[in-house]
């Protein structure tokens, strides 16, 4: 018999399934006990967290920090380009549009980004963009006596020149300069700056060397290359009497192709957050610590809400199709006992070469062979839909995507007799 899973509650917030996981923290799925409203709760640990002021709805235990955020259900931008490939101009610009009003705002509040990129871009029920995962970005505070930072962090492809020269950046410049290659990105549907070679890649960056693809309008390809300006403050050319700087958010705000179907950005500014709470936080103040309950249960029960929100389109028969079409993350449904599926998928990895961590009804594959990004490392978990079917989510927790699309496939392969099949099917498979 499988040990009974363990539910936790931090203060008033049921804690459900792991719905993110980085190098410093895991995001898990969380619903407010007394409103029913469902959130994400980002959960840190102490040590590995510099003690700089944060947002409110902060608590913390002994040895954690758990912040409650928006839980956001349209996925990543990423996901969309990924999908569907390159955007027309219009929706392009809209996404855009919210792209600079957000950072506009961020950047107005001393508050730089640093890793700008459409995987951290979200989007939510209504298609409106959320930028996430601050965990790179800096504060005004961070700032040397030079006036620039110091730190090179961010993703290669959309890094700015000057991050990478080592002789300091301004936050500001350096956001703009990714949200310049996010634009190209979405008109394009690749990257302005590619290369396998990491030296050949900076080099294409320091030079801004690209090539705008032909469909691109004339105002679309003008932003661009004036966003894609290598030099980030201004030069002048004594000789041509010319003026050289990369663009401005004021100025982007003033340009003839971004201006179309502008919509001002109306936010709902909160009365000042009271820091008390926080630094009690960091300081241990053990009347400020929130409970961690734990309750014996079965595998996670998942109700019609949470099965909604994971179908596409509103339509519940997507959850059960065998060949579903995934990206970085898959599920199935079965009728197999919890215990049962988890050891399958045990007894399926091993021969795959995967190392198996198992805890209650969750599972961490890590492949012991570094592929491309490193050792591929998979997240399953086992959601209770009915006394006899669950669902089981397999994702991708860092690696290579394709590297994991070829696991899948060989793992489906293992576990045929798990997956729930309909009557239908079953009638295709007799006839096969």
């Amino acid at each position: 018999m499988s040990q009974p899973k363990v539910k936790r509650r931090v203060g008033k917030y049921e804690v459900g399934r792991t719905i993110g996981e980085g190098t410093f923290a895991k995001v898990k799925f969380a619903r407010n006990s007394e409103t029913g409203e469902p959130v994400a709760l980002k959960i840190l640990d102490k040590e590995k967290v510099l003690k700089h002021k944060m947002a409110e709805q902060v608590m913390g235990s002994k040895t954690k920090i758990f912040i409650v955020m928006e839980f956001v259900t349209g996925g990543e931008l990423f996901d969309k380009i990924v999908n569907n490939g390159r955007m027309r101009e219009d929706e392009a610009r809209t996404y855009f549009q919210q792209l600079i009003n957000a950072v506009d705002y961020c950047h107005s509040r001393g508050v730089y980004h640093r890793d700008l990129k459409p995987e951290n871009l979200l989007l939510d029920a209504y298609g409106n963009l959320k930028v996430s995962d601050f965990g790179l970005s800096a504060l005004s505070q961070q700032v040397k006596g030079d006036g620039l930072l110091h730190t090179t962090c961010g993703t290669p492809n959309y890094v700015a020149p000057e991050v990478l020269n080592d002789r300091g950046y301004d936050g500001t410049t350096a956001d703009l300069w990714s949200c310049g290659v996010i634009l190209f990105v979405l008109l394009a549907g690749y990257l302005p700056f590619d290369d396998s070679n990491l030296m050949t890649l900076y080099k294409k960056i320091s030079t801004a060397e690209f090539t705008c693809p032909p469909w691109l309008s004339l105002g679309a390809m003008k932003l661009i290359t004036q966003i894609l300006d290598p030099n980030p403050m201004t030069t002048i050319n004594f000789i041509y009497h010319d003026q050289w700087q990369r663009i401005t958010i004021p100025e982007i705000l003033e340009d003839e192709w971004f201006k179309k179907g502008f919509k001002p950005p109306v936010f709902e500014e909160k009365d000042d957050t009271n820091l008390d709470d926080v630094e009690a936080v960091f300081k241990d103040s053990e009347e400020h610590h929130v409970m961690e309950k734990k309750e014996e249960e079965k595998p996670a029960a998942m109700n019609a809400f949470e099965l909604i929100s994971m179908s596409k389109g509103l339509n519940l028969g997507n959850l059960f199709e065998i060949e579903q079409e995934f990206k970085r993350e898959t599920r199935f449904t079965s009728t197999c006992p919890a215990n049962e599926i988890i050891n399958k998928i045990e007894e399926a990895a091993k021969p795959l070469g995967f190392d198996v961590h198992k805890k209650n009804y969750k599972m961490k594959l890590e492949n012991l062979k570094a592929g491309r990004k490193g050792n591929l490392s998979v997240a399953t978990e086992v959601f209770q839909v009915a006394p006899s079917l669950h669902m089981v989510e397999v994702r991708k927790a860092k690696g290579d995507t394709l590297e994991f699309h070829k696991f899948y496939k060989n793992l489906s392969t293992s576990l045929n007799d798990v997956v729930w099949k309909n009557d239908e099917e079953m009638q295709e498979m007799k006839k096969g």
